[in-house]
């Protein structure tokens, strides 16, 4: 075992503090680069890495967080990424013989598609080269740090694994109301971490000790890994035009207790921490009993902003089927032509009407299905949240479909026969899914229970030689249709039931197949799903929308105690049921405004380029068309983003489709959109390098109308000044993520006054808070996108 792992499980080990907030007292200028000082002042840096471990840190951070190719690039560095880091584990092993060296891997500030432009295999070979040179010279552990993308850091994650062999640390950051920028929260971050395989996961940087603990409380309920602990010494506040964590090192001990008892393994600081911040760490550690064993392992499957569990005394998943060519020629069609209005619409009626996991299958004659499956997992994730089951037996196309998926999810499914276990559970290992292990082998379906659950045993060994845990399978014990074999239903229930006692392993079935060919399908199947559920099914594939099917699961799980106080069936049956977080779109007969909102609402980009050709030739002006249905659906998607119902991703995929809706209408109608509602200028401040939520920003000011002149990111005050003299702008947005730049956007705001700019301001980011900018003079803040636009609108739309 790793010494590293060892330590793990003897004692809690203290991490180190913030490496960038020393640099600065150190020298590093604002906007300068960090990791260039492992080659220009290495003394530096070796001086910070020893005054943590003399104050008692077991585990040093190099000074990589930017050291990849994509954030090197800015500061013309991008050709020396293997020299950088791998002078960084140098400096860091000699400043702390005796400690554990972990080579930090933060974000690259990229997003990867369909939200951005970032390939993933172009982000696995990005993090992949820091990783190389990292590992090649010495460090001792892997620490992904401070994502924001659970996408990015799984690619970050599947570059650790197969760049090394060195132990991973994976850390997400999340706002105080638990979710990360993308909408992940900590759950289901804990669940697709944990599928790939890192061995520590928890939370850095954004939140102070007490909002961290609360995190890692969420991860815990869903995973059994060591967790880690590196909180900010409280969060930032700008005083005497210096930014400060107000965070004591007593402070920072607080929650020791809570902490040990999570099994929280690793205790470290971010922003604000120093060496006296670590040394209170350590002497808090003395003398408690640091001993933890994790919990048992349990399945789980997650997509990017929820957690479905598997098997236990969870509720029966249920899967739906319906996102499947078999016998639907116009899904097949549609498969052909690159379409996915078929798959967008079945995933949202299926989860209305109950499905937990979405089975998605694209495999048709004629279709391209690993450019298929990929499209489709985009399109799901887009407009439903249940986690996903890639239903395919070609393995470039489960390739392509894991890599686009958000979290962690099913495979459906591998067979007993060798070639099938050899191509499918590596995909598995190496993407962090679970597995649907289909009770056959190369001599067909056993016809005895017993015979079935011999080649599940045979599933089960081939699995653990892959490095699956147990938990990580789930046996089909095969449904066979009783009107040609009517023996086989009591056997596939003795299968289920042997399943469960011998091999202890989760079930599903393929419920429906049990009556076809028969008169009255729903009767049979209803009845049978009832038996399968008494039996000790996990996971039903079936129709959700099949009402018949629905109260005899329901009814079931209050019968066999798995819907407790009978809360679900209530809820149903009672009349007391929510409606769903997302309403469903209107229908083909509604008007051409509503359905455009529609396609806006859902990020249908594809589909309302028809609707905007239907709009021209039905005779709608461009101004309506814009004004009375694309608009609508901008608003409707950014109420739903403030009451938490849609996240990034979602606004995203609506802002591109509202962009295709206007080119449409430029095409077909040029020069006659309308006039623009007003010129904004925005710029991230000098000093920062990080754009991405000014990006943001400004695509969605475009798509409501505002002409915006984007200065991109480090920006001199001077320049944000002159250009909006010239351009005479009528507002100017400022953006900032780093503490460190705080101060210039001050200045930046002080010099637009002074030089007479009568400009509205708005200031957003990370770090920025509403008291914030009202000390510093600007007239709007922007907590999030969408409100910064809302803001925008109220004040200058009259």
């Amino acid at each position: 075992m790793n010494s590293f792992l060892q330590a793990l499980k003897d004692r809690v080990l203290v991490l180190d503090g913030a490496m960038g907030t020393m640099l600065q007292e150190r020298g590093l200028a604002p906007g300068g680069c960090p990791e260039e000082m492992n080659l220009a002042v290495p003394e530096v840096v070796a001086a910070v890495h020893r005054e943590y471990a003399q104050a008692g840190a077991d585990v040093i951070v190099t000074n990589t967080f930017g050291g990849n190719r994509v954030k090197l690039g800015h500061y013309g560095l991008g050709a020396r990424v293997g020299e950088i880091n791998a002078r960084a584990v140098e400096l860091a092993r000699r400043a702390a013989p005796e400690g554990f060296v972990a080579l930090s891997l933060g974000p690259t500030g990229r997003f990867l598609e369909p939200v951005g432009d970032a390939g993933f295999d172009e982000m696995v070979e990005v993090f992949g080269e820091q990783v190389r040179a990292g590992a090649e010279a010495g460090a001792d552990l892997l620490s992904c740090e401070t994502f924001l993308d659970i996408r990015e850091l799984r690619a970050a994650v599947v570059a650790c694994r197969e760049f090394s062999r060195l132990p991973v640390i994976a850390q997400m950051t999340f706002d105080d109301g638990g979710r990360s920028v993308l909408g992940s929260p900590p759950e289901a971050a804990a669940v697709t971490l944990e599928g790939l395989g890192v061995d520590v996961i928890g939370s850095n940087c954004g939140l102070g000790p007490e909002g961290i603990v609360a995190l890692l409380e969420k991860m815990r309920s869903v995973s059994r890994l060591p967790l880690i602990s590196q909180a900010n010494a409280g969060l930032p506040q700008l005083i005497d035009g210096e930014t400060v964590f107000p965070g004591t090192p007593e402070e920072m001990t607080a929650f020791h207790g809570r902490m040990i008892a999570l099994g929280v393994r690793i205790i470290g600081g971010c922003c604000g921490t120093t060496p006296a911040h670590i040394r209170a760490i350590r002497a808090a550690l003395e003398g408690r009993d640091l001993s933890w064993s994790p919990p048992p392992r349990r399945l789980f499957l997650s997509s990017r902003g929820a957690v479905v569990p598997v098997g236990g005394a969870a509720p029966c998943a249920v899967i739906g089927e319906r996102i499947n060519p078999t016998g639907k020629k116009a899904y097949s069609a549609e498969l052909r032509e690159g379409k996915t209005a078929y798959i967008r619409r079945e995933a949202q009626e299926q989860e209305a009407a109950g499905a937990t996991l979405l089975d998605v299958n694209c495999g048709a004659p004629g279709v391209d299905e690993p450019a298929a499956l990929e499209r489709a997992v985009y399109a799901v994730s887009g407009v439903a949240s249940a986690p996903l089951v890639l239903d395919s037996s070609d393995p470039a196309a489960l390739e392509r479909g894991l890599k686009a998926a958000d979290g962690r999810v099913l495979i459906n499914s591998v067979s007993g026969e060798a070639k099938s276990l050899a191509a499918i559970l590596p995909l598995a290992r190496k993407y962090g899914a679970a597995v649907i292990g289909l009770a056959l082998d190369e001599e067909g379906i056993p016809a005895t229970a017993a015979g079935r659950v011999a080649v599940a045993g045979k599933i089960l060994a081939a699995a653990r030689e892959a490095g699956l845990a147990d938990s990580d399978l789930v046996i089909d014990g095969l449904v066979l249709t009783v009107s040609a074999e009517q023996k086989s239903a009591p056997e596939t229930l003795r299968t289920l039931r042997l399943i469960k006692s011998e091999l202890g392993l989760a079930t599903v079935l393929g419920v429906s197949n049990i009556s076809y060919g028969l008169p009255s399908r729903g009767i049979l199947s209803a009845a049978f799903f009832a038996m399968a559920l008494e039996a000790g099914l996990d996971a039903a594939i079936i129709n959700p929308k099949e009402e018949r099917m629905m109260d005899a699961f329901r009814a079931a799980m209050v019968l066999l105690g798995r819907d407790e106080r009978a809360e679900e069936f209530i809820a149903h049956y009672g009349g007391v049921s929510a409606p769903p977080a997302v309403p469903q779109a209107v229908g083909a007969t509604a008007g051409i405004r509503e359905r455009l909102a529609t396609a806006i609402i859902e990020g249908d980009r594809e589909g309302v380029l028809a609707l905007v050709d239907e709009a021209c030739a039905g005779g709608l002006e461009p101004m309506a068309i814009s004004n009375e249905g694309l608009l609508p659906g901008l608003e409707e998607v950014g109420r739903r983003f403030g009451a938490k119902q849609i996240f990034l991703p979602q606004v995203m995929l609506s802002a591109e489709t509202m962009h295709a809706a206007f080119a449409r209408i430029k095409e077909r109608m040029p020069g006659e959109i309308g006039p623009r509602l007003g010129r904004i200028l925005m710029a991230t401040v000098e000093g920062d390098i990080h754009d991405i939520g000014k990006n943001i920003v400004c695509t969605l000011l475009e798509n409501h109308g505002f002409e915006v002149i984007d200065l991109g990111k480090n920006v001199p005050a001077e320049r944000i000044v002159s250009v909006a003299r010239e351009r005479r702008v009528d507002a100017v947005g400022l953006s900032a993520l780093m503490t460190t730049t705080l101060a210039q956007m001050e200045r930046t705001i002080e010099q637009l006054h002074a030089e007479g700019i009568k400009a509205f301001t708005l200031v957003g980011g990370a770090v920025v808070t509403e008291d914030y900018a009202a000390r510093i003079g600007a007239d709007l803040y922007g907590g999030d996108a969408m409100s910064a636009v809302e803001k925008i609108k109220r004040l200058l739309i009259k």
